[in-house]
Parts: C-alpha cells; structure tokens; sequence
C-alpha cells in the first residue's frame, strides 16, 4: 500500500501562512485602538483663558528675569508650559508663555501634565502633596522608592495630533487621560473654595524650583489654592528645602536648585490662604 502523497512545501506555508496574517492584523487593529485613545469631556475645572492670564502673570513680562520683585521667581527665567486635569486625570486645558509654540522646552509640555496628574493622584480632600513634596521619598531607600516609574504616560495622547495645535484649546491631550509621575517641583493639586479636590496643576519650563514657584502663584490666581492640610511648616503643600548630606530632615524635602538663598526666600514669600482650608 502506497503512502499518502506528502503536501507540497507551498502547501504546508498555507496554515501557516494564513496563521500569521491572522496576528498581522490582530497586531493592526491593537495598534489602531492605542494610537487613537479615548476621549472624555472633562471636568470645566478652569478655562483655557483663565490659566493662560494665571500663568502669564505668574511668569511675569520680559525682559527677564523680572524686575517686579513679588513676580520674582528664581531659577532661569524662561517661558512656561502649564497643563490643568481634572479630579479623573482628563486634561482639561494645555497653554504656554512666549509668542509662539517653541518658545520654551518642548518637552515641557509633557511634563507639565505629568506634574498635574501626580500632584491629583497622590492628594486627598483631607491632605495635600505637590510634587515637591514627593521628592525624597521617592530617592533610593526611600519609602516610595519606584513612584517615580509608576503610572507611565500614554504617549498616545501626548504625542498625538498636530504639533502646531500644542498649547492651544486644540491640544490633542485635551479631554484625554494622560497620565505618568513626576516627583520634583511645580506640580499641585487643586481645590476649590469649599475645598474640594477638583484637579491639578503643573507647570515647566525652568528650574523645578522655578516651576514651583510659578506653579504655586498659578494656582492662587485661580483662587483654587484652599488646601485642607500639607506636610510643610505652614501646614500645607509648599517646597521644603531641608536637604543636608543627600538627606532630607522631613523626608518630604527636595534640594536647591541654582540659587539656595533666593529660592528659600521666594517660598518663604509665595501668596497662599490664611488659615488653611476652604476660603471662610
């Protein structure tokens, strides 16, 4: 009895074949799914034009660095990028200082949202954190050593759309959940004037010393700076310089920057309520 004729080698690719344009376009429609993610309404905590007036006027007028003392913010003195998200992490507006896009780091924008999603993921009604505030604790043998690789960007909605569209109301990151951490300075979460929780903050562009600074006087000409409790000596969220031998004293600290005696005045000096909490 004669054995069965054997498949020809173009016909054992056909399983095969057929087996591997299945996972092409498997791969295909994944990969449509993340480069087009979704989008939400976000919460009207601030509009575009409110934080674009907050952060002009927290950055202050060229030339620089500002002559005006009280708009004085240390570090470099360069244009800013500011992002707001909402309490569920959507983007709910991205604007810049400087006469066009370009004018300031490009991937400032990022981290600026980076900032506004921390300073909201690591805050509570009851307790508040800026970025600032996470520094130490996230250094080797701290004890959120590793936060700084949580909660990655989704480089989807940051990187997405088109670039002449960045910082303006058609930022493609607006109404998208952008996600990451970021743990030094100019990040902030957001309360309102019954005291809320209702977003974040964050700014860069500078020295994350700078940032903090801006960040802060942002945050309090939107008058959304009514913070519950904080961990620094004013009972709320504001830089603590306390570094000493790569140690902080609070664990809560971040270092200097460029300047060590301007930048303590300047945190010592920033606008904030008085007490803390809910404006009365």
């Amino acid at each position: 009895m004669n054995a069965p004729p054997k498949p020809s080698r173009a016909g054992r690719r056909g399983p095969r074949a057929a087996g591997i344009a299945a996972l092409v376009l498997a791969a295909a429609a994944c990969n449509d799914n993340t480069t087009n993610p979704p989008t939400f309404t976000p919460n009207p905590v601030v509009t575009a034009a409110q934080l674009q007036t907050a952060l002009d006027a927290a950055v202050g007028s060229p030339p620089f660095p500002s002559t005006d003392a009280a708009n004085y913010n240390g570090g470099l003195s360069l244009n800013m990028w500011a992002t707001v998200v909402d309490r569920n992490g959507v983007v709910v507006a991205v604007v810049f200082t400087g006469a066009t896009e370009g004018d300031q780091w490009p991937g400032s924008r990022i981290i600026s949202a980076q900032k506004a999603n921390t300073a909201n993921n690591f805050s509570l009604k009851t307790l508040a954190l800026s970025t600032a505030n996470l520094y130490a604790a996230v250094q080797p043998g701290g004890s959120l050593f590793g936060l700084q690789e949580a909660n990655p960007i989704n480089e989807d909605a940051a990187f997405g759309g088109n670039a002449s569209d960045y910082g303006t109301t058609r930022d493609y990151m607006v109404g998208k959940r952008i996600g990451g951490t970021n743990v030094f300075g100019g990040g902030f979460a957001l309360y309102n004037t019954t005291g809320d929780i209702v977003g974040g903050v964050g700014v860069s562009g500078d020295t994350s010393c700078a940032d903090h600074a801006i960040g802060w006087r942002v945050r309090h000409a939107l008058n959304l700076d009514n913070v519950p409790a904080g961990v620094a000596p004013g009972n709320n969220d504001n830089i603590i310089y306390d570094f000493s031998g790569g140690q902080s004293a609070s664990g809560f600290g971040q270092p200097h920057c460029v300047n060590a005696s301007a930048e303590t005045t300047i945190a010592a000096s920033l606008p904030s309520k008085y007490p803390t909490g809910p404006t009365p």
